[in-house]
């Protein structure tokens, strides 16, 4: 006698089988959302981290607002290193330089800031982006305060100082603008 035959196995298909990828996907913990709102579409997606979640969505004109920072910042440091007295005398409209060396540090300091402007023009994270914006604000707040002070001291008054000081604070503006737009919450989609 000859042995009977098994009927040949059934595959199953768990792409077709909604019920059984269903279950797949809760077992490796995908599919779901997170802590943050992001659904992951596969385990390397979760484990690896979703990139777009650290990209920043930047505001119109940051890039050019950092190109223009940086090279206003390296142009006044390296006036302020080679020629301090020119410098002084295109703030302070004719007053005379005491000594070249506070100014001379001054466009160190300067130079020092303009590099760091440099170096985020290249970058992507919204933090180093945040921090410079920030940075720039802080600075051209000072430098409205120390003039404004100064003026009120020596009673110098020009046209071309009040310019300066409305600058500073066009400046300031679209500094802290950025740095807003930048920190904001995408919209999800």
């Amino acid at each position: 006698m000859a042995a009977k035959q098994p009927p040949p196995l059934m595959k199953k298909h768990s792409q077709t089988d909604l019920v059984s990828r269903l279950k797949t996907r809760k077992i490796l913990g995908v599919g779901g959302e997170d802590d943050d709102g992001e659904v992951h579409r596969s385990k390397i997606s979760q484990v690896l981290g979703n990139e777009m979640k650290f990209a920043v969505r930047e505001p119109l004109g940051l890039r050019v607002w950092q190109f223009v920072s940086a090279v206003l910042f390296s142009g006044i440091a390296i006036m302020a290193l080679t020629f301090p007295d020119q410098l002084y005398d295109a703030v302070f409209d004719g007053a005379q330089v005491t000594s070249k060396t506070p100014i001379r540090l001054y466009g160190g300091a300067l130079l020092s800031i303009s590099l760091i402007m440099w170096n985020a023009l290249y970058t992507a994270e919204k933090v180093i982006i945040r921090w410079t914006l920030l940075t720039e604000a802080c600075y051209f707040s000072v430098q409205f305060l120390v003039v404004t002070a100064t003026l009120a001291e020596t009673g110098l008054v020009s046209l071309g100082i009040l310019l300066f000081l409305a600058s500073r604070l066009l400046f300031v503006a679209i500094s802290v603008y950025y740095y807003y737009q930048v920190g904001r919450k995408p919209k999800k989609v």
